[in-house]
């Protein structure tokens, strides 16, 4: 039985003194270095660490061995020393070996990016799919550190020279033990995955009109979602409040009954590994009628936040062109925090376009007109449709009823001919139900 614990990874303890270092490649950094140092911090503040100062580091190139200059390592360490730091948080991604010598010079915790966003996602996730997607994710990230990250592989087992050097059995045992349990998690995920499928296709049946909230993380979604529903779905002002989906019905005004669901939040450089693992709870999104793009419109990176979630949108499958695609409604949010001369910019550049929205989710302003611009959607433009259907086909006669006008209705020899008027919203539907 190999040593390996699957409970074992980088853990961050909470309270830790941290220094956060921003790389900054001058040829390569399109985004805001205040902003990406301000989200950085944020992260760490989301799992409860004391930080003791953030900084950006100019780098030319990454340095293989330690991605810093001997200079700048040489400096980092003189400062953890005098301010007593316990872990360095580099903003970026750092091979094993980067983070391994820059351990050794800086006589500190070293975690990256990646490792940080799963130490968030690890203590947030609150659903069983979420622990298990996230458990993925770890073990995903840590394979490629087994040197680094279990000390008892360094240790000699003894053995034949042809075995290669010390540990090295053992690594390849705790390997294959990670591939083992990474194949059942993925089983675990299918099996959820096909049951939110199952959910869904209710959902399709019943059948109700799906609104998603998207958005960078802390845009706001989860606020919209408590207003707009009542729900009381943690809304607090982190990084990553959301993990795990949340679905509520909601009635709109001359459409009636539709779902709203609030997703986890978007972030930049997302670790691969939990875009995959995720992909279960992106689902969600991609089978919406209509998605509601949350933005922070008061943050400085505000526009880079919106192409990073359009990009994520695009690798779904998910753009405003798409053929047959959602509806995309942008709402821009936390109007309430600019100052009148932005504010009346914001209202300006949106003037003219029916797909975007002014609003603040924390006092309701705008809101109102976020829901007739769903209701307007949803209901327009109405379509006319002769359709024949069996006289027996109780059912989808009653649906008719309830969610169309008809027109004209005459009895043929073997079925009913009926001229219907149905809504967008409503026209998808039927054309599900008629798919069951």
């Amino acid at each position: 039985m190999s040593s390996f614990d699957f409970q074992e990874r980088e853990e961050v303890t909470r309270g830790a003194r941290a220094l956060v270092l921003l790389p900054v490649h001058r040829e390569i950094n399109s985004r805001d270095i205040n902003a990406r140092l301000e989200e950085a911090c944020g992260l760490a503040l989301a799992i409860g660490l004391t930080l003791i100062d953030r900084q950006a580091v100019p780098i030319r190139s990454a340095r293989p061995a330690m991605l810093f200059g001997p200079g700048q390592v040489e400096r980092i360490a003189e400062q953890i020393e005098r301010d007593q730091i316990d872990l360095v948080i580099v903003d970026g991604r750092l091979t094993p070996v980067q983070q391994r010598n820059l351990e050794a010079a800086l006589h500190a915790k070293v975690i990256d990016r990646t490792a940080l966003i799963l130490e968030i996602f690890g203590e947030r996730a609150a659903t069983a799919e979420g622990r298990l997607q996230v458990e993925l994710a770890h073990l995903d990230y840590q394979a490629s550190r087994l040197v680094r990250s279990w000390t008892h592989l360094e240790r000699q087992r003894g053995g034949f020279g042809f075995l290669g050097g010390p540990g090295e059995t053992q690594i390849e045992a705790d390997r294959r033990l990670i591939r083992d349990r990474m194949a059942k998690l993925r089983r675990q995920l299918e099996s959820v995955r096909k049951t939110r499928a199952l959910h869904r296709d209710r959902r399709k049946r019943a059948p109700w009109p799906v609104v998603s909230l998207v958005g960078y993380t802390n845009a706001g979604k989860s606020t919209l979602f408590n207003r707009l529903t009542g729900a009381g779905v943690l809304s607090a002002d982190m990084l990553f409040a959301t993990l795990d989906p949340t679905m509520r019905s909601v009635d709109l005004a001359g459409v009636g009954k539709i779902i709203l669901s609030d997703t986890v939040g978007f972030v930049s450089d997302l670790p691969t590994q939990l875009v995959a693992a995720f992909r279960a709870t992106l689902e969600e999104v991609m089978s919406a009628d209509i998605i509601v793009h949350v933005r922070d419109v008061s943050h400085g990176d505000s526009e880079a936040q919106r192409a990073d979630v359009l990009n994520v949108l695009d690798e779904l499958g998910l753009t405003p062109e798409a053929d047959g695609g959602p509806i995309i409604i942008e709402a821009l949010n936390k109007i309430d925090l600019l100052d009148d001369t932005a504010r009346a910019a914001v209202m300006d550049r949106i003037a003219d376009d029916p797909a975007k929205v002014a609003l603040s989710a924390a006092t309701g302003e705008g809101v109102p007109k976020l829901l007739d611009i769903l209701s307007k959607q949803m209901l327009g433009p109405a379509s006319d449709l002769t359709l024949d259907i069996n006289a027996a086909d109780g059912r989808r006669l009653a649906w008719l009823h309830d969610h169309g006008i008809i027109l004209d209705q005459q009895i043929m020899a073997d079925h009913l001919r009926i001229e219907v008027r149905l809504s967008r919203a409503d026209l998808a539907r039927y054309q599900q139900l008629d798919d069951q």
